[in-house]
């Protein structure tokens, strides 16, 4: 039986919503500004590492949506798409393009490259995520 580390518990269920959180901000604010998608994506896979390090590889697994293939294949998927509307418009693909929604009060800048940014987002956190898991999971299985 392994001694529970109870300070390292309480810690990290607060620091995996904060680093999730911090992972979505940087997501959003990186397409007008460096960051975006792959480091958002490396901070959510910080935020599984630390959970599964702190409980299990397997509670941590359960906490990645789709799983990680499953989210990585997500990813890559929603990425490729992102190029398609350019296509459609004659454009080379992966060519981003903006629409801007009127809310009334304001206006919603919209654009492919969030797109974009969200699949290496969940494919970074898919893949990588995996990965750290199957290190901590073979740490956790050795004598």
């Amino acid at each position: 039986m392994t001694p529970r580390a109870l300070i390292a518990e309480v810690f990290v269920r607060f620091l995996y919503g904060t680093l999730l959180l911090a992972s979505l901000w940087v997501l959003l604010r990186g397409h007008n500004a460096p960051g975006g998608g792959f480091i958002g994506g490396l901070l959510a896979v910080t935020a599984s590492a630390a959970y599964a390090l702190t409980f299990d590889a397997a509670r941590a697994l359960r906490r990645i949506p789709l799983g990680p293939v499953r989210l990585s294949a997500f990813g890559v998927l929603l990425a490729l798409l992102s190029g398609l509307p350019a296509l459609l418009q004659g454009l080379p693909f992966l060519t981003h393009l903006w629409i801007t929604l009127p809310l009334g009060f304001s206006e919603l800048a919209l654009s492919t490259v969030m797109l974009f940014d969200l699949g290496v987002y969940l494919c970074v956190w898919g893949a990588l995520g995996g990965y750290s898991l199957a290190l901590v999971q073979s740490v956790e299985g050795a004598p």
